[in-house]
């Protein structure tokens, strides 16, 4: 009786379902909700206290259905999801061939048995790394054939598996907490609000640097305590993952060896996203004097003959968007089909891979798009806008700062995904911060710190429930261990975000 309780329970819907539950929500608002619209300067941007009302637009079945079609292509009242969704099938398509060599997997494991004999030093090594991935290309399901490897190695090193956990999941949420030019992340929510990803680069690139220096302090601290005292561990009782199982090898096994291959792949690899951040930095925001990239640009197309073969439509560094950056990750995943010597048959397969793995990533964008084609065809954007700024007439930007970043914690757990809960809220929050004197880069700052808290802990979350799962590890237990980072972390980043309004 109790099993067929369990089997009837209660279960968390899909994202998909929750987006599109959204979009049937904002069809039946836009029968009630006045509709309304702000007048826009030149340059498209609202002029504050130029909300006035407009005809009523109800939405309908046919308008519900059509939504999410109109969120990838786009209309003339919203832009469309395609170029993101289109970047998030290529990186998929490139991680897929980057996979496929091993060179990520391996390059792990023989960092690991590296510093086998300085057990510590692996805490800061690796969570570094992987932070790393998290901040850059938005690393979190690739984890996940990680723990198998990190598990056995920490219990035969005398820590546990709460440890092993830490490493990844804490690691690439401190990247998703401060997420630099993460695509799924920063990528959707900076071109929802019409911004390059660069801007707000600097004071990321600082929250990253705290907030990584606070989890590997609170990892580290941890193993400490229990490599003192065993009996510290908060598994210690569990002894299928406190202690090593017999298929479980420590790590004097085998040692993989890096092939020349593989070291040319993880070259290309690291070089990829050193291109795509100095190409996406806008350098003249920063310094007006900083122009050499351009310069060099256009010297490069009056090259005789050379400028006419790489192509006079070059764009400089500092002026990439998403076309740009696609490009990039799909000539690299070319770069590495020659650097590994992997036949054109078996390339593409593999890359074709990788982009079926993204290809739900890249539907949740457009579905999540969908919602604000409703709002937008419906009227009512403008009216939920105009309610914000209501709300907000009279409040400082510390309200609005704390209030946003409370506001995406509870969301974050209905949308675990990150691009999905951008694609879906920003185009309302990041206006609204605009009333409120919060600057957009700011606005998707805040919202990748609160979503990286969550999916460091949230049951909605494949990658926490997986790696618990493997590691045997009940989510209270790793509640329990993680509740004082979690806290820690929260007044770092709302303290953090305060200081950028106010300076």
């Amino acid at each position: 009786m109790t099993e067929n309780k369990q089997k009837k329970g209660f279960s968390v819907p899909s994202a998909y379902t929750i987006l599109f539950l959204l979009i049937v929500t904002m069809a039946i608002l836009s029968w009630i909700v006045p509709a309304g619209a702000y007048n826009v300067d030149q340059a498209g941007e609202i002029i504050s206290d130029s909300y006035h009302t407009v005809a009523n637009n109800p939405q309908g079945i046919w308008d519900i259905f059509m939504a999410p079609i109109i969120g990838m292509v786009g209309n003339e009242t919203t832009e469309g999801a395609i170029s993101i969704s289109l970047f998030i099938l290529v990186i998929g398509g490139f991680l897929g061939v980057v996979n496929k060599t091993n060179a990520l997997n391996d390059g792990i494991e023989v960092l690991v048995h590296k510093y086998s004999k300085q057990k510590k030093m692996l805490i800061p090594i690796l969570t570094i790394l992987f932070a790393l991935g998290g901040s850059t290309f938005g690393m979190a399901e690739e984890t996940m054939a990680f723990y198998p490897l990190l598990i056995p190695i920490m219990k035969a090193l005398g820590l546990d598996a709460i440890v092993a956990v830490a490493i990844p999941l804490v690691g690439v949420q401190m990247g998703n907490i401060a997420a630099t030019v993460n695509p799924f992340a920063t990528g959707v929510a900076s071109q929802t609000l019409n911004i390059s990803m660069g801007e707000g680069l600097i004071s990321r690139l600082i929250l990253l640097a705290i907030n990584l220096s606070v989890a590997i302090w609170y990892i580290y601290h941890y193993a400490s305590k229990i490599e003192k005292d065993p009996q510290k561990s908060l598994v210690y009782s569990t002894k299928e993952a406190s202690e090593p199982s017999e298929t479980e090898q420590a790590p004097g096994g085998k040692i993989p060896q890096l092939s020349s291959g593989q070291k040319r792949v993880l070259w290309i690899f690291a070089l990829t996203f050193v291109l795509m951040v100095v190409g996406l930095v806008p350098w003249q925001t920063i310094n007006t004097e900083w122009t050499f990239f351009d310069s060099f640009a256009e010297w490069l197309k009056n090259v005789p003959l050379l400028g006419s073969i790489i192509g006079q439509d070059i764009v400089a560094f500092g002026n990439w968007y998403f076309n740009e950056i696609t490009m990039l990750f799909l000539a690299m995943a070319i770069a590495i089909k020659f650097a590994y010597r992997i036949p054109e048959q078996k390339f593409v397969g593999y890359f074709m891979e990788g982009v079926k793995d993204f290809v739900s990533v890249a539907i949740v964008v457009a579905l999540a798009r969908g919602i604000q084609v409703v709002m937008d065809a419906g009227m009512i954007t403008d009216t939920v806008l105009h309610w914000g700024e209501l709300v907000l007439q009279g409040s400082n930007k510390v309200v609005f700062t704390v209030a946003t970043y409370i506001f995406y914690l509870p969301m974050t757990f209905l949308i675990p995904s990150t691009s999905g809960l951008a694609a879906a809220t920003m185009g309302i929050i990041g206006p609204m911060g605009e009333f409120a004197g919060v600057a957009s880069d700011i606005v998707v700052s805040i919202y990748q710190a609160a979503a990286g808290l969550v999916n460091m802990l949230t049951p909605t979350s494949a990658v926490v429930i997986g790696a618990l799962q493997i590691a045997n590890v009940n989510i209270s237990t790793w509640w329990k261990w993680a509740w004082k980072l979690a806290l820690l972390l929260l007044l770092i980043s709302c303290s953090y975000f305060v200081i950028l309004t106010l300076i």
